[in-house]
């Protein structure tokens, strides 16, 4: 299944919701003369994008009153234009890390239409949405110790097998852009981080440009250990121009 045929049974999907008031993966699954285990893909990927709640057999749309506020779609939709610049970057059959985080988590729509993935990821979030997908990437989780913080699996155990593997890429978040240093982090627990960016022969962060100039104390990558910096239209020139002598390549979403 292609990806344009695939947007175009999702929307479809959504015109039938939006006129019915309910659907049915069996009748969807018929309607659209396809399997329901691929009808449950669609609804689980259209409810990660907050178009509609899934319910048994089914699904329903999504009340006026859960609706986000102007301000949270406005982010959405920033995260949601990095993660397809993010995507362009990634090529059938890569090895690639996708670290825990909202905004890596944004992603994971846009891979549908890649073939014959391999992603590690130490998110249980991550490795969920993963098992969703149309074409289901080869599945690997770092394991180790569970840190409610990151809401990710850090540790030494969850080093270890990183370094078993040899990684095309890796997509990282950052809770801040220090021009002079690198990324940084609130989180005491970054050392699986700087593993990770060891193991990947491109590393690949994904980061607002509201991140630049927060003051945080904890250095997690350095700009010599980055290959790409996605960020935002937003993100000065200045500091675009700074990057790039870090040797840094700007997307600027």
């Amino acid at each position: 299944m292609s990806k344009r045929n695939t947007q175009q049974r999702r929307r479809a999907i959504i015109d039938t919701l939006n006129s019915s008031g309910e659907v049915s993966v069996e009748a969807l699954a018929h309607q659209f003369a396809t399997s329901e285990v691929t009808i449950r893909k669609d609804l689980a990927a259209l409810e990660a994008n907050g178009l509609l709640l899934r319910r048994y057999g089914g699904a329903v749309p999504v009340p006026q009153e859960m609706m986000a506020d102007a301000g949270a779609e406005k982010i959405s939709e920033r995260k949601q234009a990095l993660a397809q610049a993010a995507a362009e970057l990634i090529a059938d059959h890569n090895r690639i890390i996708i670290d825990s985080g909202s905004t890596t988590a944004a992603l994971l729509p846009e891979l549908s239409s890649k073939q014959g993935l391999v992603v590690m990821t130490n998110s249980l979030h991550i490795a969920n949405a993963l098992r969703e997908l149309e074409n289901e990437p080869t599945l690997l989780m770092t394991g180790g110790t569970w840190d409610p913080r990151s809401e990710g699996f850090q540790g030494q155990l969850a080093e270890q097998v990183l370094r078993s593997y040899n990684f095309d890429q890796l997509f990282i978040g950052a809770d801040g852009l220090d021009l002079d240093r690198g990324t940084t982090t609130f989180n005491e627990l970054y050392s699986l981080s700087q593993v990770m960016a060891e193991v990947a022969r491109e590393v690949v962060v994904m980061a607002e440009s509201e991140k630049l100039g927060r003051k945080i104390h904890n250095l997690e990558l350095p700009w010599s250990a980055i290959a790409v910096l996605v960020t935002d239209r937003d993100f000065p020139d200045l500091a675009t121009e700074r990057l790039e002598k870090h040797g840094v390549r700007v997307i600027r979403a």
